[in-house]
């Protein structure tokens, strides 16, 4: 964390919040991504509170505040992220991508989760889904809706291809809706 930035911290509230039904952080020294050593090489952190009481300055404008509200928002409208069943990893030909899934019991809610582990380049690759575990139809087209940027995509099939800037964004949380709707749909469209 003392050298990958805002995007080590999102990265890594992404994994906590999404891996597990239930998580904490330390909030102000979190938000304010706090990692400043010791000394160099030091795990200990130059400004920990356990030598000092701190005022924090929680309204900085480059505060994690908005991103951990979403994050946590996400969490509580979906059940699958709150619930430690059903945990399962994916497939992808990058192994700087972590790529893995939590969904209800019967399927009906699946959100996926693909995650840069590199907080400083970009990162892409496929990755492979089991649609037959997923209950998704080999034939038919599904949505990946991505919850953190609101950035819809079309997927077919099994294969799909990811790409993450973690100076945008260090993750994808894409809820996989199926019978999707498209032209064909509909005998009025030209």
């Amino acid at each position: 964390m003392q050298f990958g930035g805002r995007p080590a911290f999102m990265l890594r509230l992404v994994l906590a919040s999404t891996l597990g039904a239930n998580y904490g952080i330390y909030g102000p020294a979190y938000e304010l991504m706090e990692a400043s050593p010791r000394a160099p090489g030091e795990e200990e952190y130059l400004d920990s509170e356990k030598y000092q009481v701190r005022r924090w300055a929680l309204d900085r404008t480059d505060s994690l505040r908005d991103f951990v509200t979403r994050v946590n928002r996400i969490r509580r409208e979906n059940v699958a992220l709150q619930q430690d069943h059903h945990l399962q990893f994916f497939e992808v030909n990058n192994d700087n991508l972590l790529c893995y899934a939590k969904t209800t019991p019967d399927n009906a809610e699946i959100i996926l989760v693909v995650v840069n582990l590199d907080p400083h380049h970009t990162q892409s690759g496929w990755i492979t889904l089991p649609l037959d575990r997923l209950g998704l139809e080999a034939d038919r087209s599904y949505q990946a809706q991505d919850l953190l940027t609101a950035a819809c995509y079309l997927w077919n099939g099994a294969l799909n291809y990811v790409e993450i800037n973690p100076q945008v964004a260090p993750a994808h949380i894409f809820k996989l809706r199926r019978h999707v709707h498209t032209e064909h749909d509909f005998d009025y469209f030209l």
